[in-house]
């Protein structure tokens, strides 16, 4: 189990994955909290809208399902709108031995009765989509799913198994109409684990740029020193040690122009792409 995201922890996981991000309103505070809880949470729910006026009914919802009702709507062209946080009408009830299954990280099973709030335990993600079989799902689209996926698997530790279709929760719905096996596969790929289960990649996952501040200290720190100095990028006197400070600040720069990249964009902050190209051993 887990505590829901902050938030503006949320925003940070998503672009630091390379998500490309539109907040709206006040999305940070609509929810429907005052219904019940929001939490512990135990994976991320993807559905499809089936309705033309996407963003609007997202947001609002209809009168008999008030809105928000996902965290956020993944558009055709990749861009994932912000619309609410909380607890959102996504999910409805849904099967035990299916949370269960989430929960141990396993192969999810056919749904059981309708006895679980899965309004309270899930992220909700809707994607524009008719759900009609002819309706595509653009590769943008599914990219956006995979990445935003991943953003939240990876800021709580979890596995890919943690991402389900609404139509696994229940045996009342059929969204969204992909293959979840296949996109569980992306996600897992990009966590670099099994789409089976847990495993323990050889190489440290992106802990995200906010993590590198002056005066940050972890073993991790220190990890990455030791890669830059292999990599013939090291700027240290003295160290790597493990306080982020501005010695390794400019060996990841060092780092960042080995692969090409100038100005702005070699500040020294780490990004997921160079990070994952220096490949920091596991700890």
């Amino acid at each position: 189990m887990a505590t829901p995201l902050s938030a503006d922890a949320l925003v940070r996981a998503l672009r630091d994955e390379g998500v490309r991000v539109l907040e709206h309103g006040n999305w940070k505070t609509h929810n429907r909290n005052h219904k019940g809880p929001w939490g512990p949470v135990h994976g991320v729910m993807l559905h499809h809208t089936a309705g033309t006026d996407s963003l609007t009914l997202c947001r609002t919802g209809t009168p008999d399902l008030p809105g928000p009702l996902c965290i956020g709507l993944v558009a055709k062209d990749g861009t994932v709108h912000l619309v609410g946080y909380g607890r959102t009408n996504h999910a409805g009830n849904g099967s035990a031995a299916v949370l269960d299954a989430v929960r141990a990280e396993a192969s999810v099973p056919a749904p059981g009765p309708d006895t679980v709030d899965g309004n309270a335990r899930f992220y909700g993600f809707e994607i524009e989509n008719l759900g009609n079989g002819r309706d595509p799902y653009p590769a943008a689209q599914l990219i956006a799913v995979e990445r935003l996926s991943a953003a939240i698997c990876r800021a709580h530790g979890w596995s890919a198994q943690r991402a389900i279709a609404h139509k696994e929760w229940t045996r009342r719905k059929i969204d969204p109409s992909f293959s979840m096996a296949s996109l569980r596969s992306r996600i897992a790929a990009r966590l670099g684990t099994s789409s089976t289960g847990p495993a323990d990649p050889a190489y440290e996952t992106f802990p995200g740029a906010a993590f590198f501040v002056a005066g940050r200290r972890s073993p991790l720190v220190t990890a990455v020193g030791r890669r830059l100095v292999s990599e013939g990028c090291g700027r240290y006197e003295v160290g790597p040690g493990p306080v982020w400070g501005e010695a390794d600040r400019r060996s990841y720069a060092a780092w960042q122009r080995r692969l090409g990249y100038s100005g702005a964009a070699a500040d020294g902050i780490p990004g997921r792409t160079s990070w994952d190209r220096l490949r920091v051993p596991r700890i």
